[in-house]
């Protein structure tokens, strides 16, 4: 079914274009996508949906900058933040299975700078469920190191634990990209956004860490929602404990949750796979897809292993009790990935997803510019129901 457009609302009278099609029995989805603009405040947005093997839903609609005269065209890239990290830990888990790494193995065995201020204990099986104790740097950086690779992962191996490693889960919302991504490169030789490529080209996947400059003119604008003024902190001084913690892990560097960075040239090519990876929703998509084929991305075996909880408990990063496979997020109930429970993915920072569901062979995938505060959303809730809702009905 296409729908070329005029089907949905930008809120101020003008009408959002929408287009791509469905499959017979998914006109829920597209239903759901078009409310998302008319109804809550969708700006741009792409929504991919792949059903045992096959494509059932390519949708893209509303506008590329936040002036609206840009349309999202179907290869539009898009910061997605947290998404990324499961598609870095795909990376690293190859490694395992390749017998390269160890689950149990140090990080200081591959990263012997790593080792230093307490943190010689912390494994790759640590380093993948946010419990390696670097989930912010010590070392007060600029903007300036941000962009530097080697500068940003010596400050990383230079930083004293905060926690005995395995002792707590918190979420190294931007140092697991350096982390994870170092390890990688330790192993390879290659920087993190290389290795993507290997994965993805033979996908067929549009996913990013690093885009070429010779790419980036098919990058949306991030508009923060409500806008996001830029923190100005001229000392820590006076912060301490989990306080300390998590203002560092947010705002050290300034820019490294891409406050005030993310519409720059230099974060799209950044390699930070935690953080600057951009995408389209069928990019994300075809990852998930992939994995859900046995054997071609993972060994069942250790898929099925990352895929589960292997980690819980109070984060205060995240404020709240959650749950963490190998890099992936299972589905919890508080943040459910649809009705069954062997599905695995991971949100983004503004609602951007990527899941995949075994039992449905569904593999999902959403990337949008207008971020709204949290991971989970009522655009990326309507959509996942819109999809079982087709299955269920189709």
């Amino acid at each position: 079914m296409t729908d070329p457009g005029g089907s949905g609302d930008a809120g101020d009278g003008a009408p959002t274009p929408i287009d791509g099609w469905c499959a017979p029995g998914f006109e829920p989805v597209r239903a759901a996508f078009a409310a998302n603009f008319a109804e809550r405040g969708e700006v741009g947005a792409g929504v991919h949906v792949v059903v045992d093997g096959e494509v059932a839903v390519d949708l893209v609609g509303g506008w590329r900058d936040e002036a609206r005269t840009q349309p999202w065209q179907p290869d539009t890239l898009v910061g997605i933040y947290s998404v990324g990290k499961a598609i870095l830990s795909l990376l690293a888990l190859q490694l395992v299975d390749e017998g390269r790494l160890g689950l149990d193995q140090p990080i200081a065995e591959v990263w012997p700078e790593f080792g230093a201020g307490g943190k010689g204990t912390a494994t790759v099986a640590h380093a993948l469920t946010h419990r390696a104790g670097v989930p912010a740097i010590r070392e007060v950086l600029t903007d300036d190191d941000l962009f530097i690779w080697e500068r940003m992962t010596a400050a990383v191996a230079a930083t004293d634990a905060w926690y005995r490693p395995g002792e707590r889960l918190v979420y190294h919302t931007n140092t697991f990209g350096h982390l994870v991504g170092e390890l990688v490169r330790r192993v390879t030789g290659a920087a993190p956004g290389d290795r993507l490529r290997r994965v993805a080209e033979p996908l067929g996947a549009d996913v990013w860490f690093g885009v070429p400059v010779d790419q980036q003119h098919r990058c949306a604008e991030v508009i923060w929602a409500p806008p996001k003024p830029i923190p100005v902190v001229t000392s820590f001084d006076g912060l301490e404990g989990d306080l300390l913690l998590n203002v560092l892990a947010h705002l050290n560097p300034p820019g490294y949750s891409s406050v005030g960075v993310a519409n720059t040239a230099a974060w799209r090519s950044a390699q930070i796979g935690s953080t600057s990876g951009q995408a389209t929703a069928a990019g994300i998509a075809r990852i998930y897809a992939g994995l859900l084929q046995p054997g071609r991305l993972l060994s069942p075996d250790l898929l099925a292993h990352a895929t589960t909880p292997r980690a819980h408990g109070f984060c205060p990063i995240l404020g709240e009790d959650v749950t963490y496979g190998l890099g992936f997020q299972p589905t919890t109930p508080k943040r459910p990935l649809g009705p069954n429970p062997r599905t695995f993915g991971h949100f983004g920072t503004g609602g951007s997803l990527g899941f995949a569901d075994p039992d449905a062979g569904v593999a999902f995938g959403y990337a949008m510019n207008h971020v709204v505060p949290r991971w989970q959303s009522s655009r990326n809730r309507a959509l996942m129901d819109a999809v079982y809702e087709s299955i269920a009905t189709s």
